[in-house]
């Protein structure tokens, strides 16, 4: 069944067409959750929500662009919106502004593997973690991200170089650890 009919099925509030759409973006989707949250299961409770809206909302889909990225925006402001909702993410939510500190050294995170920076990325406190998936990520410029957030600009830039400081730091301690256990092996 190809996209078209697929949305068809949905817009009708088809069953068989909203389990075969959510089987072809839940596990990409649950990712972009995951990005956001602290756990899994907090992934998996906006993943609900997030096709809950997908579903309610087709009908403003117009088909210009990808069905993958509609339905990743959504995912993305439904995150956001869980975020803000639930007290143990609302408190690291709380977005002042903060001087720019600059990365000396992004060369770091080339030595990591793809699932050991988004655990580190995960590590951060939710406020910056938001902000680097929305910019470093999901691809969103600084304005974007200041009116989805409802911050300014310059917070957004220092949320999103304060996380990029924390995860280099991290890296080099990673760095600095396995050089240690490697001597200490020899």
């Amino acid at each position: 069944m190809d996209e078209k009919e697929l949305i068809k099925l949905c817009r009708k509030d088809d069953r068989t067409g909203q389990k075969a759409m959510y089987k072809l973006f839940a596990s990409e989707m649950l990712g972009v959750c995951y990005r956001y949250t602290k756990s899994l299961d907090d992934a998996e409770d906006v993943l609900q929500e997030g096709f809950v809206k997908v579903f309610t909302q087709l009908g403003q889909f117009k088909g210009d662009g990808a069905l993958g990225a509609w339905i990743r925006r959504i995912m993305v402001t439904t995150a956001i919106s869980y975020l803000r909702k639930h007290n143990r993410y609302r408190n690291q939510m709380d977005f002042e502004h903060q001087p720019l500190h600059v990365v000396v050294d992004e060369t770091a995170t080339d030595y990591l593997q793809t699932r050991e920076l988004m655990d580190l990325i995960r590590k951060l406190p939710s406020g910056y973690q938001t902000v680097f998936n929305l910019v470093g990520i999901e691809g969103y410029d600084h304005s974007e991200v200041a009116i989805m957030l409802g911050i300014s600009v310059q917070t957004s830039r220092s949320q999103y170089s304060r996380a990029r400081s924390q995860l280099v730091n991290w890296v080099k301690e990673g760095e600095e650890y396995t050089k240690k256990t490697a001597v200490n092996d020899n």
